[in-house]
């Protein structure tokens, strides 16, 4: 497939990396394979979680296609920067069909990104992970590789307002390949929580203390911030869920 636009954005964030002190702090670059289908899996703290997350692949020559909700395409503006990267539209109504294309663009070679909390972590703890992950790698026959971010959340996240303000850090792991073998699901994604969990535990312990000052509010509870715990931040996902529905069902009765 022709990618044009792609590659002007992968050159315009490094440009915004540069000019704007984003020191990114990566490390196991070398799990990112420089061919063939891989299936990389990451944590979601952020709006911006999509550029950092496909720079990995980008500095081994890959372009990542990654799998975000339908609502994403159907967006005036951001539907067609979507379509132009290539990345797979996922209706969550039917979610075996999108995971079905996601298989097929592994099969064909290319890296596919998948977020398998579904949805942003408020606590910036990595939420129970969804099975489609190692699921799709599975069906696929391809490598599963965690990718773990902590730090994106300081210039865009949910309930808060854009920050590109300088000298910033964004620490990045990607983690060792994992062949998820599909019997198990269920055993293979708690596996694969486990790992995610532990890389975050380095990538706050290792952030730049510096840069953390005490009672921060991006940094989770439990590490001396102030965001909400995975409790606390699920009660406030239930009342948008709820809120949500309510909108929903008002319009209808409009109509």
């Amino acid at each position: 497939m022709v990618d044009i636009s792609y590659p002007i954005t992968i050159a315009a964030a490094r440009a915004w990396f540069r000019l704007g002190d984003v020191r990114l702090r990566m490390s196991g670059l070398e799990h990112i394979p420089t061919s063939g289908g891989a299936l990389i899996a990451i944590n979601h703290v952020s709006f911006v979680d999509y550029v950092m997350a496909g720079f990995p692949a980008a500095e081994r020559g890959r372009l990542t296609r990654f799998m975000a909700k339908r609502e994403v395409f159907e967006h005036p503006i951001g539907g067609p920067v979507m379509r132009s990267f290539h990345h797979i539209s996922v209706d969550r109504e039917a979610g075996a069909e999108s995971m079905a294309v996601a298989a097929q663009r592994l099969r064909d070679g290319e890296v596919v990104g998948i977020f398998p909390e579904a949805t942003l972590s408020r606590s910036f703890l990595i939420k129970p992970l969804k099975t489609g992950a190692v699921r799709i790698a599975a069906d696929a026959g391809v490598p599963l590789i965690p990718i773990v971010l902590f730090g994106t959340q300081r210039f865009l996240t949910k309930g808060r307002k854009m920050d590109l303000s300088r000298h910033k850090t964004v620490g990045i792991e990607v983690g060792a390949p994992i062949h998820p073998s599909g019997d198990d699901p269920v055993g293979e994604t708690a596996a694969l929580q486990a790992t995610m969990e532990g890389m975050l535990d380095r990538l706050i312990t290792d952030y730049p203390a510096e840069e953390r000052p005490p009672g921060a509010w991006w940094v989770p509870k439990a590490y001396g911030g102030s965001a909400p715990t995975l409790e606390e931040a699920e009660a406030m996902y239930a009342e948008e869920r709820r809120q949500r529905a309510e909108r929903k069902a008002a319009k209808r009765s409009e109509r």
